[in-house]
């Protein structure tokens, strides 16, 4: 009897996607375009954030932002409304983005006027943490509702973050969140990872965080 042959698709998989999310890297570099990858749980204000982020930078960068989600387009409609560049990606069911479903999206989108891509990733901890998108930073949202243990729970999402916005600030007198505990597990996970406390709503911390995005930005696309 001969012996049964066994493929892992899963590091398969792995392996060819963080080829072509390299490739994708060098093709950005050479076109002068920064994309970030934003993560985060339905409802913790990804949408609400980047609104407030495109009015503050819209006069400093070309900004333009590709959806993901399931279906529907409520998302890019709205981003349309603050007068930047906007396309919505229907995954067809998958709960997140991979590279070379970014490429596609890139390539259909036009990144040629453009300084600063925002990918919306689908919402949730788990998938979108495990695909190398392409991206040249990866940024996470943690709301102030979900609990200041998430870092605990999702390991990998906030190991793969850059940056990670605790956002709604705002409602922290109402809810059980430990401010301190949470930077203790972020950096537990990942002590590269840059802890910024921002409110969607007021604009409380957004300061810091545009000056951030502006910034890695610049670095990216200098000498382009």
């Amino acid at each position: 009897m001969g012996k049964v042959r066994i493929l892992e698709i899963k590091e398969s998989v792995f392996a060819d996607n963080g080829r072509q999310a390299d490739q994708l890297r060098i093709r950005l570099k050479e076109k002068g375009v920064f994309l970030m990858n934003l993560m985060s749980s339905p409802g913790s204000g990804k949408t609400t954030t980047l609104k407030r982020t495109i009015a503050a930078l819209k006069d400093d960068l070309r900004i333009g932002v590709m959806e993901a989600d399931i279906d529907s387009d409520v998302d890019a409609q709205s981003i349309l409304e603050t007068g930047a560049k906007a396309i919505q990606i229907h995954t067809g069911g998958m709960c997140h983005l991979d590279a070379d479903m970014t490429r596609q999206g890139l390539l259909e989108f036009g990144t040629q006027d453009l300084d600063l891509v925002v990918l919306e990733n689908v919402g949730n901890l788990v998938c979108p943490a495990e695909f190398d998108t392409g991206a040249c930073k990866n940024a996470m949202i943690l709301s102030v509702p979900e609990g200041h243990d998430k870092p605990l729970k999702y390991p990998l999402m906030f190991s793969v973050c850059d940056v990670v916005l605790i956002n709604k600030t705002d409602v922290l007198p109402y809810f059980d969140f430990d401010m301190e505990k949470c930077r203790a597990y972020i950096q537990k996970r990942n002590p590269k990872a840059r802890v910024i406390p921002i409110s969607a709503k007021t604009g409380e911390g957004f300061d810091e965080w545009t000056d951030w995005l502006r910034r890695e930005t610049a670095d990216w696309t200098k000498g382009q």
